[in-house]
């Protein structure tokens, strides 16, 4: 695949992902390589040069692929490599601080920050998106229903067939096969699988006392895949399969992808509206108050969630610092069209405040502010 640019994306099994983010019509590839940080007024594009790294987070890496070469095309001094490797393994490289910025669709915990050696912890929403529950069922192109419940035993393995009788129930004129459900789930540390858990602990009281919630849990029956990408070919490859992947993944795969009944009663698919819609309900989040899974609203996506950038408060290199948060907020700002472009949801007017505030305490060594 020609990479056209000089951003790194480090990402196993991820090519055609890659490819979808960089090759469409709509892609960084048609962005103008002509500006640059000087005749511009854009103060986040005017940072010092700087080679910036990053690891963690699957669920970000089709919008942070496009963004960080669009901001590359405006300012050719930084660019910006980014290793997918999960949540769980871009918190570990953060905590060791052999990456500028970790990536989670969860924010660290109390435990996860006392284990990090650069300091004190700030954590940056950077990225709003669905988690779609695709599968690969021969015959049903579309409008599978589910309840959290039916997904949840699915998942334990109760129900085992797809035309078991509680999910024919929920799909009056669907024919469905007798086909056995391979399920199928992360290998690795995930935040995405702390947003699928979390929503299956809030809809099933025996999914919270057994499997839990968390990045990573014993699941009962099921394939693991590696990162988004991983459940994503798995999917594909295996009949009769059903997995969760951000919606940005179900999309460029062209994957079916079954309604969800929300705590209003309503079946509603993945999209920018409803999950912007479920995103509305909880307008005030915070990094130890951060899960929007389920909200009321009859046209909330339930399964949804706020992913987030770990950086430390203290920067040790002014340079590198100044150039990490002029990024991070052009990022969660004007780069929020990138988002939009790969069907995540712009971050909320709110939600970008959040994120510049917290910007706003990062300081050099010397105590001096990087973004004002």
């Amino acid at each position: 695949m020609r990479q056209p640019f000089s951003i790194a994306t480090v990402c196993a099994g991820a090519a055609m992902l890659i490819l979808a983010a960089c090759g469409s019509s709509s892609s960084p590839g048609s962005s103008s390589s002509s500006g640059t940080a000087s005749g511009t007024s854009d103060p986040d594009l005017s940072g010092p040069s700087a080679s910036l790294t990053g690891a963690g987070s699957t669920f970000d890496q089709p919008f942070f692929t496009r963004a960080f070469y669009d901001y590359n095309q405006k300012n050719s001094g930084v660019t910006i490599t980014y290793a997918s490797i999960g949540s769980g393994g871009g918190i570990a490289q953060f905590q060791a601080q052999t990456v500028n910025f970790g990536a989670s669709d969860v924010p660290m915990s109390a435990s996860d920050i006392a284990k990090a050696k650069g300091g004190t912890v700030l954590q940056v929403p950077v990225a709003l998106g669905g988690v779609s529950i695709s599968y690969n069922l021969y015959g049903v192109k579309g409008g599978l229903k589910l309840t959290g419940q039916v997904l949840a035993e699915i998942y334990m393995g109760q129900v085992k067939t797809w035309n078991d009788p509680a999910i024919t129930a929920l799909n009056p004129g669907v024919t469905l096969p007798s086909q056995a459900i391979t399920v199928i789930h992360r290998s690795d540390g995930s935040g995405t699988s702390y947003i699928f858990t979390n929503y299956l602990s809030t809809v099933s009281p025996a999914w919270s006392s057994g499997p839990g919630t968390g990045k990573t849990v014993k699941w009962p029956v099921g394939l693991g895949g590696k990162g988004n990408e991983g459940v994503a070919g798995l999917v594909k490859e295996v009949a009769g399969s059903i997995g969760y992947v951000e919606l940005a993944y179900a999309l460029q795969n062209n994957f079916t992808y079954a309604a969800i009944q929300n705590a209003a009663g309503s079946w509603v698919e993945p999209s920018l509206a409803t999950v912007a819609a479920d995103a509305a309900q909880k307008p005030t989040v915070s990094s130890t108050d951060f899960s929007i899974v389920n909200e009321m609203g009859s046209n909330s996506y339930p399964i949804s969630g706020y992913s987030w950038v770990l950086i430390y408060q203290t920067q040790t290199n002014t340079n590198n610092g100044t150039a990490l948060v002029k990024v991070l907020d052009w990022l969660t700002h004007a780069g929020q069209a990138d988002a939009q472009a790969l069907n995540y949801v712009p971050l909320p007017p709110n939600i970008q405040q959040l994120a510049r505030t917290t910007l706003q305490m990062i300081v050099d060594s010397s105590g001096k502010q990087l973004l004002s």
